[in-house]
């Protein structure tokens, strides 16, 4: 990426086409049967913590944000998070990854769950919800979902269903 300039900005309502193309190209069609997606379905995405990754005028990768609560605590639902399969292991992703975590901690977010692998996502301070601790709807792999405190003990007795969080639409 050294010969390339990326830039990460705020995600706009223009931008949502180019995103959902990008959307199908990665992860096609079975997508929407995925967890994260049932929730996704039923609240809208935070553009104020959701980004974008452009090289010049090409959008190369997008992350999401939205609001949920875990039985009754607000947290941010990360996802999906992707990059153009050429410019993956760049950085891209963890560009966007951290501008949303840094954009979400600094507006006074104190959780962020994903579904993904751990392994990637450890990094930024993710690990894996204990067992029985959150539940989701419809299908889910629980040792994919991961849960990242912008505030330390911020999950100390949290438990719950995830669902959507529709007190920022009113």
């Amino acid at each position: 990426m050294s010969d390339l300039s990326l830039t990460i900005l705020a995600e706009t309502a223009n931008d949502a086409q180019a995103i959902e193309r990008l959307h199908e190209r990665t992860f096609g069609p079975g997508r929407f049967v995925l967890s994260a997606y049932r929730i996704r379905e039923h609240v809208d995405h935070l553009l104020e913590l959701s980004f974008t990754a452009w090289i010049g005028t090409l959008l190369v990768g997008s992350v999401r944000q939205l609001p949920v609560v875990i039985g009754d605590t607000k947290a941010l639902l990360l996802g999906p998070l992707t990059v153009e399969p050429p410019f993956r292991s760049h950085g891209v992703g963890r560009q966007l990854l951290e501008r949303a975590l840094g954009d979400a901690k600094a507006r006074g977010h104190r959780l962020v769950l994903l579904v993904g692998d751990e392994a990637y996502y450890r990094r930024a301070g993710f690990k894996v919800v204990p067992q029985g601790r959150a539940t989701m709807p419809g299908p889910v792999d629980y040792s994919r979902l991961l849960v990242a405190e912008l505030v330390d003990g911020a999950f100390d007795g949290v438990s719950g269903a995830v669902r959507p969080d529709w007190a920022p639409a009113k």
